[in-house]
């Protein structure tokens, strides 16, 4: 549906938050933003397995998880898969080349977030760029936390402000923009 163009890589190169090796530091963080929204429901997010796995090991199993298993674009450890697989929550597996955010991903995304429980979107092919639309589609006060390659996990507060920034960066993506924000049921 859409793709990266190399005119945009080092755009989301730069970390759209905080930068974190702390999962209880980062908890506590979403706490507050759900807190300062008065949204007590509002989802943690987290896009890809390290952290993921990061979270589940602090204790808070993500409202949504988007898995690929790898990392760095090798397979994660055998103890992160093992301990993603031993998850109970709900599965759903989509099909998401490199560098795209395929109709299925965002389908997936948009019903895991109206999931009361927590769902693991297991995604053949890539999630890295899950985390923009997660940003779009997520209620304020809900984190969404992704990995910077070398350096940590990175919470991206849902607000107002997080998520203009990230639609102008959807923007700018190739492909049919319309159709995606379509998927993601956002209006205009």
């Amino acid at each position: 549906m859409v793709t990266l163009p190399d005119s945009l890589r080092d755009a989301f190169k730069e970390p759209m938050g905080p930068v974190t090796t702390d999962a209880d530091a980062l908890l506590a963080a979403a706490a507050e933003s759900r807190e300062e929204h008065d949204a007590p429901d509002a989802p943690i997010v987290a896009v890809g397995d390290v952290v993921t796995y990061h979270l589940r090991e602090a204790g808070r199993v993500p409202d949504v998880a988007l898995v690929d298993g790898k990392t760095k674009r090798e397979a994660v450890r055998a103890a992160v898969s093992d301990a993603l697989a031993a998850g109970d929550e709900r599965r759903v597996r989509v099909e998401n080349p490199a560098a795209t955010l395929s109709v299925a991903l965002l389908e997936a995304l948009v019903d895991a977030l109206a999931d009361p429980d927590p769902v693991t979107i297991e995604v053949d092919g890539e999630e890295d760029l899950a985390a923009l639309p997660a940003i779009l589609a997520a209620p304020d006060g809900a984190s969404v936390v992704y990995g910077q390659p070398g350096e940590g996990m990175v919470r991206v507060a849902v607000t107002p402000e997080s998520r203009r920034e990230g639609r102008e960066l959807f923007e700018r993506l190739d492909g049919d923009v319309d159709a995606a924000v379509d998927a993601l049921g956002l209006t205009e």
